[in-house]
């Protein structure tokens, strides 16, 4: 069984020797940091079962690091280790998030029992891990910068009464974004209806939302309630609102404005709480120029917008999503769960992803029905890898930046993804390597 893998956090480089060396003489894996930040910076990074630190140090503390694992990463027990002083500090610590305390000096045979009495702990044991997201969102994936803007954003407009414009290409996620407003926000016990306005009939989409009474047109048999009914006291998510008729337009901008519907055949006013959340995979600012979308809704629906960025632009939140779907799949699949080797990480990182995350989701889920073991570029259509002069992208000419981010990134796997150890070999310090990571994400993207 593969070992865990242990972040040491401790401003006493001698401290963090004799750690590092009990818990290598127990086939831990090992990360090392002198300070909070750096610390944060490998969570967000690294794969890591186990925090350890210790509460006195310079600058941000050791209970601040305490509180923000605890919240950002609550999969990743912690261990505090701390002198006969800070015993009071400790027991704090326990409190704000951690589960063991040790008291220094100890011995080799009391750090082994604190570190499995600690992960026994542990909420999630899958294996093999991927760098938690710390959006600690479920269902969003990444930990881009760009991802980490949406999650921010989500969390500040959850409990607010806007309209939410979520605005990205077809599969990029827009209803995990909307379900995930809803479901932090304080209408989460209320119903959340979501509508594709595209796949709906134009002549339908109108009774669909608002209702109808009976006899209003041929067919209408009896009254029925419409979807905005439905999520009263709610959430309800319009995706592809660009393709919504302009009847239906002008009756959304009298829900927004009145807080009532009128069922189709009615002039009774019903009122309605319903927060509205709309989405779009089309510029709405170019139907608008063409007269194909009303003005006065645009701007009521887009109070606050948010952007999601596409997945070739999301650089390594390609990896953490295909190794989350190879999790998912392979439970609901039946079978034991493989590995994502280093060459088709590679042929994921390079393709172009014009289907987004709802395209990597499908291909993994083939990839998982052909593959007998682990997962490689032979079980993805060929399309990915393909190097035709038709389909080549600047992926196979590469400037030297890119050349040394892929270096980097195989040094890492070789090296478990210990970046010290990394860094080592590099011939770099770990400042360095990290800035180095972050401009090959960023120029990757």
């Amino acid at each position: 069984m593969k070992k865990a893998t242990v972040l040491l956090v401790d401003d006493a480089p001698e401290m963090l020797e004799i750690l590092q060396r009990m818990l290598n003489a127990l086939q831990y894996h090992t990360f090392q940091s002198t300070n909070v930040r750096d610390a944060i910076d490998i969570l967000e990074e690294s794969a890591v079962d186990l925090l350890i630190t210790d509460l006195r140090m310079p600058g941000r503390d050791g209970m601040h690091l305490v509180r923000y694992a605890a919240r950002h990463f609550p999969s990743v027990p912690i261990l505090v280790v701390t002198g006969y002083p800070s015993v009071s500090g400790a027991v704090a610590a326990i409190k704000s998030g951690a589960v063991e305390y040790l008291v220094k000096p100890f011995t080799g045979n009391e750090l082994k029992e604190a570190v499995a009495k600690t992960l026994a702990h542990q909420t999630t044991t899958d294996s093999p891990k991927v760098p938690a997201s710390p959006s600690a969102i479920p269902g969003l994936i990444g930990a881009s910068e760009v991802m980490q803007d949406v999650v921010d954003l989500i969390r500040r407009i959850s409990n607010l009464r806007v309209t939410v414009l979520i605005q990205g290409e077809s599969g990029t996620g827009k209803e995990v974004v909307a379900r995930a407003i809803h479901q932090h926000g304080d209408r989460k016990k209320a119903p959340f209806i979501a509508v594709n306005c595209a796949a709906i009939p134009e002549n339908l989409l109108e009774s669909e939302l608002f209702g109808v009474v009976k006899g209003a047109f041929t067919g209408a048999q009896h009254d029925r309630s419409g979807f905005f009914e439905a999520a009263n006291g709610g959430t309800i998510f319009l995706d592809e609102i660009g393709s919504a008729s302009p009847a239906v337009q002008a009756r959304l901008l009298r829900v927004i404005q009145e807080k009532e519907i009128n069922r189709v055949g009615s002039h009774q006013s019903i009122s309605i709480d319903v927060r509205i959340i709309a989405a779009t995979n089309v510029d709405l600012q170019e139907q608008m120029a063409t007269g194909n979308f009303r003005q006065d809704l645009y701007y009521r629906l887009n109070v606050v917008a948010v952007d999601l960025p596409p997945l070739r632009n999301r650089g390594k939140d390609i990896l953490l999503l295909a190794e989350h779907f190879v999790r998912h799949y392979s439970r609901e699949f039946g079978r034991s769960e493989p590995r994502l080797t280093g060459a088709a990480a590679e042929v994921l990182l390079a393709y172009h992803w014009p289907g987004n995350v709802r395209e990597l989701e499908n291909l993994i889920q083939r990839a998982l029905i052909l593959a007998k073991a682990d997962l490689g570029p032979e079980h993805f259509p060929a399309y990915l890898s393909d190097t035709s002069p038709e389909r080549r992208t600047r992926s196979d000419l590469l400037s030297l930046k890119e050349v040394e981010y892929h270096h980097i990134c195989k040094v890492l796997e070789a090296t478990n993804n210990n970046k010290t150890r990394a860094a080592e070999i590099l011939g770099i310090n770990r400042k360095t390597l990290r800035q180095k990571l972050k401009e090959g994400d960023e120029s990757s993207s």
